[in-house]
């Protein structure tokens, strides 16, 4: 992982938005097609590398990171479940330091470092809740997002170790959590199942059918199928690992609560531990460490939970993982191969970056052939040349990671290299600045560039036109079709169906998807955009100052500036984008094109009944989520606070509302519940001062 704490901003956003690339291409291989090319340990990397970017920049978070959401959005092969509690993920520990860092920050909550915590193996599989009313088994659903997952009820209806009815006294209604997974056995015997077909089907001169990857794959298609008679002649199974949410009395302890399910007739994991604190859990860690390997499943850590589930709303969540349980992730696999040569990619903001062609090698089951070096001074301070023999490891990196050479395998016969003096798509010489490590190519012209361009602009945070992805960017660029975003709204049918492989059906969905994408909010056209230093949220102060697309052109560095949270390098990056001739063209066929959303200003001419207020909200919010909340505070012409503070100028507190209200208190800061709140941003109540600035 890069050392985060050395970026500028500028490498910060150009890492960033590359690992928010990568990311949600993974969610997608993981979580909807069942097809992952990369390994646990590697896409946890990825994220932690995230995470940490954000957390030292938060101004580079967008609403689409995989940092702000869970998984990803149902398939629409079946019906959409919400969730009536988020089915979220668990923070990573991979070292015995960022465990204790976890147990420490749960202790300061509790009050204290005496309390139990529950281990169990962590099991790569798929998430699964399955609701019981009065007793009988009747809905079960995948994670999806966190929020809304996919009906798969009749699928896990074959699953023998789900019960279809409970024995003993149960709740009236209640939901229990779990992990459908695929055994070793079971998945070596399937493929296996799959080889014999092959040899039918080569002799018949019939394409093989592909194998699945790994057990986890295997058990997620499994459970997606569409014909639940498929389902059942999979070797599938599902242990419990938590109750979701209880209409009804429910044990106190996270351990009692898995006995108590274990009674109903729930498969309970045997291995689950009860430990009287951090060091008992630590042997736990080393034990699994040695005997993962013997059993018939698949796991990639171990999981930890305080018992007392009492103190699992007091401690709440970070963002979309809990406070009260973390994964401790057993180190990723390393191999060596020879690493062929050393490439340059080109990205969308002109960055050079080398990587490296490998001799293919699987490492943690999947075949490697490419792995990211970082930048040139990198390769220099880990001494890589071409025609090494280096360690490659699946630790998080963009691609596998090479971690070092190895110098005693060495023949002479190796090669150093250099960044080229051209760049490798347009020809144009590099360039570089004296405070930064990369190359960059100055044409803003290049043809990678724009094809870069364009899978930002059509990605999911900005037009969100599906079906447009890496290759069809290519392709159009290739064609002539689009050399800018600008072009893709001349597109016509016609024109996609002279391409290769495209038919008519193709060519429908992706113009219809054109057409709607002009429909998108302005903050998403903004960010769509790919100016330097403008993220989502930047994207959305600079919609509420502009009200329009066509006002970019017009936008002034100083008066930018006077917009809370835009800074003069961002503010002169901006007016320095519409000032471009080429970038004021993009903008007037795009609005040529009926690109051209309107936002209302945050605050009206006569002021919004919060103007000049800083409010925070905290605690479990009734009849709206916290994000609702959030977008009355600002349509009310308010600033969302995070934290309590003497400038704050009042709390919305729901239930369990934890520090910030003790904060609120002894600062003497008005604290205002659910319905009051409502009633002020209606405007039925008697506006708040503003905290005095004495």
């Amino acid at each position: 992982m890069a050392d985060v704490s050395a970026m500028t901003q500028y490498e910060a956003r150009l890492r960033s938005e590359e690992l928010r690339s990568v990311i949600n291409y993974h969610n997608r291989l993981y979580y909807e097609l069942d097809r992952p090319e990369i390994p646990d340990p590697v896409y946890d990397e990825l994220m932690n590398e995230l995470r940490a970017i954000e957390g030292r920049f938060p101004e580079l978070i967008t609403p689409d990171s995989p940092t702000q959401r869970t998984g990803a959005a149902p398939l629409t092969t079946f019906d959409v479940v919400e969730h009536r509690v988020p089915l979220l993920s668990l923070s990573n520990c991979f070292t015995e330091a960022e465990l204790q860092a976890w147990h420490r920050r749960a202790a300061e909550r509790v009050g204290s470092d005496a309390f139990q915590i529950t281990t169990e193996p962590k099991i790569d599989g798929l998430a699964i809740a399955l609701v019981y009313e009065k007793g009988r088994f009747v809905q079960g659903a995948t994670r999806g997002d966190g929020f809304r997952g996919e009906n798969v009820t009749e699928n896990l209806r074959t699953i023998t170790t789900i019960p279809k009815t409970l024995t003993g006294e149960v709740p009236e209604q209640f939901e229990v959590r779990g992990e459908v997974y695929m055994s070793k056995s079971g998945f070596e015997l399937m493929n296996a199942g799959i080889g014999e077909q092959n040899i039918e089907r080569d002799r018949q001169g019939r394409r093989p059918l592909p194998l699945y990857a790994n057990p986890r794959n295997a058990a997620a298609g499994s459970v997606r199928q569409k014909d639940p008679s498929v389902t059942a002649g999979r070797p599938l199974a599902m242990y419990i690992y938590q109750l979701g949410w209880c209409d009804g009395p429910r044990p106190d302890s996270h351990h009692e609560t898995l006995q108590w399910l274990a009674a109903m007739g729930f498969a309970v994991n045997p291995e689950m531990r009860l430990h009287p604190g951090l060091e008992d859990v630590h042997k736990r860690i080393d034990w699994w460490g040695q005997q993962r390997e013997r059993l018939d499943y698949d796991i990639d850590g171990v999981v930890l939970k305080l018992d007392d589930t009492r103190e699992w709303d007091r401690l709440g969540y970070v963002g979309r993982e809990p406070r009260w349980a973390t994964a401790f992730k057993f180190p990723p696999q390393q191999r060596t191969t020879r690493l062929r040569k050393i490439e340059v990619n080109v990205g969308r903001t002109g960055v050079l970056t080398p990587f490296a062609v490998l001799e293919p090698v699987v490492v943690g089951g999947a075949t490697v052939s490419m792995a990211t070096l970082h930048n040139e001074g990198d390769i220099r301070r880990k001494d890589i040349r071409e025609g090494d023999t280096v360690i490659v490891q699946r630790a998080g990196e963009v691609i596998p990671q090479v971690v070092g050479p190895v110098l005693s395998l060495r023949t002479g016969e190796e090669r150093e290299w250099s960044m080229p003096a051209e760049c490798p798509a347009c020809g144009t010489a590099v360039s570089r600045e004296e405070s930064e490590a990369a190359y960059y190519c100055p044409n803003g012209s290049c043809p990678a560039q724009q094809i870069r361009m364009i899978e930002h602009f059509v990605s999911r945070g900005a037009m969100d036109i599906e079906g447009l992805g890496e290759r069809m960017a290519y392709t159009l660029f290739d064609a002539g079709l689009a050399t800018d975003v600008a072009a893709i709204y001349d597109l016509t049918a016609d024109n996609l169906m002279a391409l290769p492989g495209i038919k008519e059906k193709g060519a429908a969905n992706l113009i219809r998807g054109i057409e709607a994408s002009k429909q998108r909010p302005l903050p998403n056209v903004l960010f769509a955009l790919g100016i330097r230093h403008v993220g989502f949220e930047t994207a959305r102060l600079l919609a509420e100052h502009l009200g329009s697309l066509e006002a970019l052109l017009q936008v002034d560095a100083e008066k930018l500036q006077e917009i809370g949270g835009i800074g003069p390098v961002v503010a002169a990056s901006i007016a320095g984008w519409a000032q471009r001739p080429e970038n004021r063209d993009i903008v007037r066929r795009l609005v040529e094109h009926g690109v051209n959303p309107t936002q209302a200003r945050a605050v009206s001419a006569n002021g919004g009944p919060l103007e000049g207020l800083t409010v925070v909200v905290t605690g479990r919010l009734e009849t709206m989520s916290r994000g609702e909340a959030e977008e009355l505070i600002r349509a009310g012409g308010g600033k969302v606070g995070n934290a309590v503070t003497k400038g704050t100028s009042f709390l919305v507190v729901g239930a369990d509302a934890g520090s910030k209200l003790v904060k609120a208190q002894q600062l003497g800061t008005r604290v205002l519940d659910e319905e009051a709140f409502r009633r002020l941003v209606a405007g039925g109540e008697e506006s708040v001062e503003p905290p005095s600035s004495a």
